[in-house]
């Protein structure tokens, strides 16, 4: 018997309106993002928060700063699932140099189902992770991912297509 755990990168205040950089289709993302949380749960698929922090060593990111409004994870995204573990990243891959890969070994997952923004970026590094080849499937949530446009989104979607399952929520979960 397979445990997946649904892993929600990056759901925080910059890319949503009036942060430091909007993504498009945010708001509708939130949403489908908040049923997948509701839908794991239900099932008792653990949930775990990412949430990129700007590597202050380098200078003022333009997004992502600590200690800002913008970096902190979307409040309705808390509220889904407050007692979820918050991985830190620094990079665009939310294993490099994290914990995440012992987080999800203390929940006893060997399945990742990933969501979040961006698509290009931290979800597609995450999903092709070097350290994601050591679980037994990765399934990226189509429908509850975004980026800057929807043509990005697509071709993101369609390099990963080859590498990983892609589904709609309410098929994966």
């Amino acid at each position: 018997m397979s445990q997946p755990a649904l892993i929600v990168i990056d759901l925080q205040n910059d890319y949503f309106p009036g942060g430091a950089f909007e993504l498009w289709n945010a708001d509708a993302t939130l949403a489908t993002v908040e049923r997948a949380i509701a839908q794991a749960q239900a099932k008792g698929i653990p949930v775990v928060h990412i949430q990129h922090v700007a590597d202050a060593s380098k200078g003022i990111s333009p997004f992502f700063n600590a200690g800002t409004e913008g970096v902190e994870t979307h409040a309705r995204i808390k509220a889904a699932a407050p007692d979820a573990p918050v991985v830190v990243k620094h990079f665009a891959d939310a294993f490099e140099r994290t914990t995440l890969h012992e987080t999800l070994q203390r929940l006893g997952a060997d399945e990742l189902i990933l969501c979040g923004m961006m698509t290009q970026n931290c979800v597609t590094h995450t999903a092709l992770s070097r350290r994601a080849d050591d679980y037994k499937k990765v399934t990226v949530l189509s429908d509850a991912c975004t980026t800057v446009s929807p043509m990005i989104h697509a071709i993101a979607l369609n390099g990963l297509s080859t590498r990983v399952t892609l589904a709609p929520t309410d098929e994966a979960i």
